[in-house]
């Protein structure tokens, strides 16, 4: 009961307060159970609503190829149901509460996300508790889930997928240039042959209370926090497995590579593809600031001045242990090769003059103003809460504002030219052919059948 103390005092006196301005935002109330949950608390009183995540650490980055899709597998068998009912009657539970669930696997976690009355707030958790207690995968239910996870992933088994994929037919710029590198799989995992044993092992080994993270943001109940105690905090804990060692990039990529990205069409696509250097200081907040930066003279070249494509984009991405930071356009296949000069000549300048300043602040100042806004109601609360759990250091997110506004022009600059040191990895992406060509060989190709067909008739006579 004493532990109780302080998360119930909290509660009540955050329930005082009135909707939380951005500088609360970062302020949240956390504890953990006795059996290792840890529990975010944040009281937004008046709202009539309550987010819930519930945040697993296990994701994809735990298996190999082989097994890629088995905590994606078990995420969707989480909702297969607890009793006859099945799914059905889980669904139906959860809109007799007027609730809306669903559930995302990533690479590092598994998170059940709700959004719910907050009237109802206490029985929402009770049926989520239930489906991670007394849900029990079968043979029916292991079926009806691998043919969800193919449809989310549009992956499948067959052997002309296979093919295509060995060939480099079809796939994606970005994950053919980690597949080169060794920092991803050959061919797309796929659960088609993952059994019950494995989902039962998975569940047993990572499904445990000292590997969850519960968050609950909104109008919540006082009593929300001996709720939670009596019952999250009987889930068991374990031992957890040993995290699974990440590959390390190899130098197989070629620099630059021509792809394949369907048999025939007029869209192409270019991307340029760079490792980004780990930073000492503010790593994420200047790739960030760098990106937008980037992206706004990738617009200013490639959509306003050339005008060959309508949202060039620079993206950040994290392929097992290494993150990359890319330059991005979908351009006509004729417009490729200069696509590609602009992009060329954009780079040499980066690389000569580092950015503007003066422009480098105002997209600076853009951004700091958007953590003002950007974070809107319970919900959008929740999915931060959720991003930035490794910033959250007992009672307080860092405030992404001060971050952001700490990163120097000389950083940038800095942080540009180790980036740029480098010579990336250049992927042009087009069909292999375009109208014109489907039209000449399917010319070429009914001629050749009107002649096979001539000479048949003419050997008959």
């Amino acid at each position: 009961m004493r532990q109780l103390l302080l998360p119930l005092v909290l509660v009540a006196l955050s329930c005082l307060s009135t909707t939380p301005k951005a500088e609360s935002l970062y302020r949240v109330e956390g504890y953990q159970l006795e059996n290792g949950l840890q529990v975010l608390l944040k009281a937004v009183p008046g709202t009539g609503h309550v987010a819930i995540r519930l945040v697993v650490g296990v994701g994809f980055d735990q298996y190999n190829c082989a097994e890629k899709e088995l905590p994606h597998l078990f995420e969707h068998l989480l909702f297969s149901g607890t009793d006859d009912s099945g799914e059905a009657g889980v669904e139906a539970r959860m809109q007799a509460l007027g609730g809306v669930w669903n559930a995302y696997t990533r690479d590092t976690d598994t998170t059940v996300t709700v959004e719910a009355p907050a009237r109802n707030q206490r029985a929402v958790l009770d049926l989520m508790l239930a489906n991670l207690t007394q849900s029990e995968p079968d043979s029916r239910k292991l079926a009806a889930a691998k043919l969800a996870v193919e449809h989310e992933s549009g992956v499948n088994d067959s052997p002309l997928q296979h093919v295509l994929l060995e060939h480099n037919i079809g796939r994606e710029a970005h994950q053919q240039i980690a597949q080169e590198l060794g920092l991803a799989c050959a061919q797309p995992a796929t659960a088609a042959d993952l059994t019950l044993e494995q989902v039962n092992g998975l569940r047993t080994d990572w499904y445990v209370a000292n590997n969850m993270t519960l968050i609950v943001v909104g109008d919540l109940d006082s009593r929300l926090p001996a709720y939670i105690d009596r019952q999250y905090g009987s889930l068991p804990a374990a031992e957890l497995p040993a995290p699974r060692q990440q590959p390390e990039p190899n130098s197989n990529a070629q620099q630059r590579r021509q792809l394949i990205s369907r048999l025939y069409g007029e869209d192409g696509s270019i991307a340029w593809m760079f490792s980004e250097p780990w930073l000492d200081h503010h790593d994420f907040e200047t790739w960030e600031l760098l990106r937008d930066y980037i992206d706004w003279q990738l617009y200013q070249q490639l959509r306003i001045k050339h005008s060959l494509t309508y949202a060039p984009f620079t993206e950040r991405e994290v392929f097992s242990s290494s993150s990359f930071f890319s330059l991005n356009a979908k351009v006509q296949s004729k417009d490729l090769p200069k696509a590609e000069k602009v992009m060329r000549e954009l780079l040499a300048d980066l690389r000569k003059n580092g950015v503007d300043a003066e422009v480098f602040k105002r997209l600076q100042s853009a951004a700091v103003a958007e953590q003002s806004w950007a974070v809107q109601g319970a919900s959008d609360m929740a999915d931060y809460y959720w991003g930035a759990l490794a910033d959250y250091d007992g009672s307080h997110f860092a405030d992404s504002r001060k971050s952001l506004q700490s990163v120097t022009v000389e950083d940038a600059n800095k942080a540009l030219s180790k980036l740029l040191d480098q010579p990336g990895y250049l992927r042009i992406s087009k069909p292999l052919l375009n109208t014109y060509g489907v039209y000449w060989l399917s010319t070429a190709l009914l001629l050749l059948i009107l002649i096979l067909l001539g000479l048949a008739i003419w050997r008959r006579r």
